[in-house]
């Protein structure tokens, strides 16, 4: 066909052929591992695609959750629209420190730690309940790594091989980039894989303690139109998801606060953010959540 004379085609073939043209640079570039924009023209394309969406979510907030679970694997996207400065973010984000702030917040972390090295690490205990002693927790060791840093880009990972009762293959990650003065695009993704052990765990903790809690999700509506909200182990991804999101938001928020006030305002917030949620997320009273964290 590239033998052909250009005048031998018609208007309506010539732009046929520069489709499928295109199409096939594509599908090779997908094939060769080839990239067709840099991380933060790609996560700025995706901003511009999102932007309706944001606008319209259903959280209150501009912000998407996705999920998928896969065979042995639960993968959760967060995409958020945040009110902070994209520099603050980059700084605070590349501090293995930070991360344990952030991690911490959640109810069930009872301790974290966090050494600087190449990698830096960041090592999370974890309680399967939030009212069991700090002896009876998993520890969870995550390398913290800046995948890519730029001036209008950054993407840090956490990852860890092995996690509690049968997990493994966690990883954390997150990128960003500014989209106005004070306004930050954010990408954040939380995944990791399971064993046939850990299916049983979950199944059994989904029966119990877990049974009749839902994520996020919309999967259909009863004939009322009430929603029906995915349940199951990808229920519980998206709320771990979305904690982890709301985690960075509250340590982000108290940035603003003096230093010795920072810490009691990230509970605050925490808090305050997923009682937003009751539905998915509310576990204790804030009297409650406030004196296990200033334990």
């Amino acid at each position: 066909m590239s033998g052909l004379p250009q005048k031998t085609l018609s208007r309506s073939k010539r732009w046929a052929l520069g489709v499928c043209m295109a199409l096939v640079t594509i599908s090779v570039q997908a094939m060769t591992g080839v990239a067709t924009a840099d991380p933060a023209t790609a996560l700025q394309a995706r901003y511009v695609a999102m932007r309706g969406a944001l606008a319209a979510s259903p959280f209150g907030r501009p912000l998407q959750l996705d999920s998928r679970d896969s065979p042995a694997r639960l993968e959760g996207d967060v995409h958020a629209l945040v009110e902070y400065p994209f520099d603050a973010l980059r700084v605070a984000v590349k501090d293995p420190s930070s991360w344990c702030e952030i991690l911490s917040l959640h109810v069930n972390v009872k301790r974290c730690l966090a050494a600087a090295g190449a990698p830096s690490r960041v090592t999370a205990f974890v309680g399967r309940k939030y009212d069991e002693p700090a002896e009876a927790v998993h520890r969870l060791d995550l390398t913290h790594q800046v995948d890519a840093e730029a001036a209008d880009y950054i993407r840090v990972v956490l990852d860890a091989g092995a996690g509690p009762i049968g997990t493994r293959d966690y990883r954390i990650m997150l990128e960003a980039i500014p989209v106005a003065p004070g306004a930050t695009f954010v990408h954040l993704s939380y995944a990791y894989s399971y064993s046939p052990i850990a299916a049983l765990a979950m199944r059994a903790y989904l029966a119990a303690a877990g049974a009749g809690k839902v994520g996020f999700t919309v999967v259909d509506r009863r004939t009322d139109g009430k929603p029906v909200r995915v349940s199951g182990v990808r229920g519980a991804l998206e709320r771990n998801t979305m904690r982890c999101f709301l985690a960075l938001d509250a340590f982000l928020g108290a940035r603003a606060a003096p230093i010795a006030e920072q810490r009691e305002k990230e509970l605050l917030n925490w808090f305050a953010a997923t009682e937003r949620y009751p539905e998915q997320l509310h576990e204790v009273s804030l009297d409650e959540y406030l004196a296990l964290k200033r334990r």
